[in-house]
């Protein structure tokens, strides 16, 4: 995430259309952006690439990649398997219009070609609900820990924002939210051990708390940003030892 990976090549497929390399700046300004993911409503990764290699008619190896774009770094798997989906965002799709109260209630789709009427058999019929994650905070990053287990511990990281987050001009992005809040949590394997919230980027988890919790090495310090309208966002994540 925020590097380019050079790696080996993503061979894709395409129903339709053409892909074509950018040179770097205008990746870095966004051009080529692509979702990969496994069909279900909320895992994508989103990213983009420099290099795209015609191999065979419609497919292609893309190559230069910018992986974890745009907040997806927190869901991205290590490797996507075969057969996963990728869709050009080239301003195509479009963000549905649902209503705040709208968000998490099941709902009736009907995918096909507009030229075609919704009773066509080549309609496919969806149900499904969706949770509004582009109101989702970006994970938090570089969280680090000064001290050890039996002796105190702080904790500090530095937050991420949906809006204005690009410019360097500012000696801090925007919040993007009505608060600044964070979730934190001890966690032993899926037993959370303490949950606490803080208003700062920074914690501490004194050695009388450790003991209380019963906190061992290898066990897992979570933080994620919160949001008014959505929850807690993904964790960053760090192991405590």
């Amino acid at each position: 995430m925020g590097r380019w990976d050079r790696g080996a090549a993503l061979e894709v497929d395409l129903i339709h259309g053409q892909l074509h390399g950018r040179d770097p700046q205008a990746v870095l300004n966004g051009a080529n952006l692509m979702a990969i993911g496994d069909g279900s409503p909320a895992n994508w990764e989103l990213f983009q690439f420099r290099e795209a290699e015609l191999i065979a008619p419609q497919t292609y190896l893309l190559r230069g990649r910018l992986r974890g774009q745009l907040g997806s770094d927190a869901l991205m798997p290590d490797i996507w398997p075969e057969g996963s989906f990728v869709v050009l965002l080239d301003g195509t799709p479009v963000q549905m219009e649902l209503a705040p109260e709208q968000r998490r209630r099941l709902r009736h789709y009907r995918i096909g070609p507009a030229r075609r009427g919704l009773e066509d058999p080549s309609y496919l019929h969806l149900q499904e609900s969706f949770e509004g994650n582009g109101l989702r905070p970006y994970a938090p990053v570089h969280l680090r820990l000064n001290g050890a287990l039996g002796n105190g511990i702080s904790a500090s990281w530095i937050r991420r924002t949906r809006i204005e987050g690009d410019t360097w001009e500012l000696e801090e992005v925007p919040l993007g939210e009505e608060i600044e809040a964070y979730r934190i949590r001890v966690m032993q394997g899926a037993s959370v051990l303490r949950e606490e919230t803080a208003a700062t980027p920074a914690w501490s988890y004194p050695a009388a708390a450790q003991a209380a919790d019963g906190v061992q090495p290898g066990d897992v310090l979570e933080v994620a940003q919160r949001s008014a309208r959505f929850g807690a966002g993904p964790a960053a994540r760090v192991v405590l030892g």
